[in-house]
């Protein structure tokens, strides 16, 4: 997988500037693993979602990556359902 596989037709502007983003990381292993999880879930996800996302995107690749693979803990205020929902999402998929 190079990219998005969804269309940013139809979504509000904060949802487009989010899936960009979750696809524009700077780290192919994060490109990944946000975006293939924004491509699924980015039309369904409630406004505190978005927001707790923005969050999760606005830490570097260093210090988030380690979360997802399970090196170490996010501070509390990021470590929230949705991070878990991505956390999930990912080891469903085998290739990341």
């Amino acid at each position: 997988m190079t990219g998005t596989t969804r269309s940013s037709g139809g979504l509000d502007d904060r949802r487009k500037r989010l899936l960009f983003r979750c696809w524009h990381r700077g780290t192919r292993e994060m490109d990944l693993i946000l975006g293939t999880f924004a491509d699924a879930e980015i039309g369904l996800l409630a406004d505190l979602e978005l927001t707790q996302l923005e969050a999760l995107i606005s830490l570097e690749d260093p210090d988030l990556y380690p979360a997802f693979v399970g090196e170490t803990r996010l501070a509390p205020e990021f470590h929230t359902p949705l991070f878990e929902r991505i956390k999930s999402f990912r080891n469903m998929d085998k290739s990341l």
